[in-house]
Parts: C-alpha cells; structure tokens; sequence
C-alpha cells in the first residue's frame, strides 16, 4: 500500500506543506496547493487547522525541524574527528540535495526568504529552528573554546543554507562538497590550535 495512503489527512496536508514549502516557499504552499497535494478533502482543512494556512505553516515547520534535527544528528555522530565530522555533514546534504533533483531545499530557508507580514509569527519558530540546529551542531564539535565552536557551528549553518541556493541554481551538489572539504580543514585546524599548550 502507498506510504501517502496510510497517512490521515491531516498527516498528508502537513507532509504537503513540507513538501510545498520546501519547493517554494510560503508562495508555493497554499490552501489549494496543499490540498491537491494531500489529496484530502478540502473540507478538512478548517477542521484540523482552524487557524487556516498560518497554523498548517507552523506545525509543518515544526515538524520538518525535528526532523532535520535528527538528520544532522545522525551525520555527525557517524564520525569522530571534526573535519570528519563536517565532511560526513557536507555529504549527507549533498545526497539530500541529489535526491530532491535539486528542487528541495530547505523549508525554513525558503519560508524565511518568502516571509510576508501576515504570517510574521512564523518568525520565532524559524529562528528557534535556526538556533537548535546550530546548537546541535556545535555540541558535535568540539574546537577548545565554548564560543568559537558556537561561532563555528553557525558558520557551517550558513554555508548549509547558501549551499542549497547554488545547489538548486547550477543543478549540483557540488556546493555543498566545497564547502564540507574547507570547513574540514578548517575544523581540523582549529582543534589542532585548541589542542597546542598555551
């Protein structure tokens, strides 16, 4: 049986508004969108999310931020030395990338880009999502100094998200394999730094 035909239909509109949302942004994942995508009824809508697009739009972020939290998780636990750390990280976002065919990117990516003022409430759970994750990045690594690995964590954060605009532009991981082998070697460097006695 489809996976899709398991799910209720308020579990498909919510993988809908993923989905949409990570092709295009709020733009691109409207009430219609949404249910063409899910396939539920239109009649469900106001009945699992009353608060219409801005409540659908919330819980699908929150959801896609745990998983991604997961993801990331899971990449650099693979590994146990920084640089291997971040080249595990780099590589697992570029197979993510590949496998979307370069039309996926990041869902709060793009809904932070796409942000319009009726729906600034979206704001705290992007920037909270932003936040853990590179929190989560920085409890991996481990550069000798708190707030350098915190600077650095949000670095690789940032080369994340412009990686997945180039990605989606040139039609290539290759952005995200650059930027996972400097910010090895970076990383490398810098625990070696860390390590030297003062």
């Amino acid at each position: 049986m489809d996976s899709k035909a398991q799910l209720g239909s308020r579990d498909r509109m919510l993988e809908a508004a993923i989905s949409l949302m990570r092709g295009s942004g709020l733009t691109g994942a409207g009430i219609n969108e949404i249910v063409r995508v899910s396939g539920a009824p239109k009649g469900s809508v106001y009945h699992f999310f009353p608060q219409g697009k801005a409540q659908i739009a919330s819980e699908a972020l929150t959801v896609y931020s745990k998983r991604v939290m997961a993801f990331i998780d899971q990449a650099l636990a693979s590994e146990r030395q920084e640089g291997a750390k971040v080249s595990a990280l780099f590589r697992a976002f570029a197979r993510r990338v590949e496998e979307g065919d370069f039309r996926q990117s990041c869902a709060v990516g793009t809904v932070t880009l796409d942000l319009d003022a009726d729906l600034q409430q979206l704001q705290t759970i992007l920037g909270d999502a932003f936040s853990q994750w590179a929190a989560l990045i920085g409890e991996h690594l481990d550069l000798g100094d708190a707030v350098r690995t915190r600077s650095f964590a949000g670095l690789i954060l940032t080369s994340i998200e412009g990686a997945y605009v180039r990605c989606r532009a040139e039609r290539s991981s290759r952005a995200f394999t650059e930027a996972g082998e400097w910010l090895a070697i970076l990383a490398d460097q810098q625990k070696l730094k860390a390590m030297r006695p003062a």
